[in-house]
């Protein structure tokens, strides 16, 4: 649906007041972009070989599916996750720059480039056919209320724009665990069991066969946030979850 005239002309005015730059260079750019076509197209996407449970990227010429040193002792609840950025510095301080200083308009650009995973990785194409719902990890309410929203659910919101798949908030966080920054993978699925539970607009939803699920997040470290997400989501029915996020931490 296209805005209506007045908010258009809002718009134009206020792009004429604070002209819109890219976030990276400085440059000028269009209305609705937080980033320029070539800082846009400079990020770095997951690129082959990498492992296909939490893909990270190997070195040297792979031509089979594998699983890394890390994942092949790994029992994760999801199928596979699929980050569609490797680390970047610059894409990071934007997912921050979103999180703690809440520029939420970054949301959209971070959504667009989550995007990129469903159109470079096959495993994720029958997934709009069948219309799995995007489901985005939940903040605790304390941090909600501090915060104001949940990053996940604003890139999980733009995502939605991009695939026309649904956006449902069927977690919800029964505890508040900390940050996990320094932390270990162990340390990390200790800190995180029995910190999430399927919230009241599930009930609906799972009343009926789900044959699967999309988790949504904004960096895919260890496994373990994804790990508990899934875990509550396949005990509840649903046949298959995959993880996926703007960036590979």
């Amino acid at each position: 649906m296209k805005p209506s005239l007045p908010l258009r002309g809002w718009q134009l005015l206020l792009d004429l007041l604070y002209p819109p730059i890219c976030q990276l260079c400085g440059d000028g750019i269009r209305q609705g972009r937080s980033l320029c076509n070539p800082c846009h197209d400079s990020l770095p996407e997951i690129r082959k070989p990498f492992c296909a449970k939490c893909a990270g990227e190997f070195e040297g010429r792979i031509e089979s599916s594998f699983d890394c040193p890390n994942c092949r002792d790994q029992h994760f609840a999801f199928d596979f996750a699929r980050p569609a950025m490797s680390r970047d510095d610059r894409l990071l301080e934007m997912i921050h720059e979103l999180k703690y200083l809440r520029r939420i308009h970054l949301a959209d650009e971070l959504g667009g480039l989550a995007w990129r995973a469903f159109t470079a990785d096959p495993r994720l194409a029958g997934i709009r056919e069948q219309n799995w719902p995007l489901i985005p990890v939940p903040l605790h309410r304390r941090r909600q209320l501090w915060r104001h929203f949940n990053q996940a659910a604003e890139i999980a919101r733009a995502l939605s724009k991009r695939s026309g798949l649904p956006v449902l908030h069927a977690l919800r966080r029964t505890r508040a665990t900390g940050s996990q920054t320094r932390l270990t993978r162990r340390q990390r699925l200790e800190n995180l069991n029995g910190a999430f539970d399927l919230s009241r607009r599930s009930r609906a939803w799972l009343q009926h066969p789900v044959p699967g699920a999309v988790l949504v997040d904004d960096v895919f470290t260890t496994g373990a946030t994804g790990h508990e997400c899934a875990r509550v989501l396949r005990r509840a029915g649903v046949q298959k979850v995959v993880v996926v996020t703007v960036m590979r931490g």
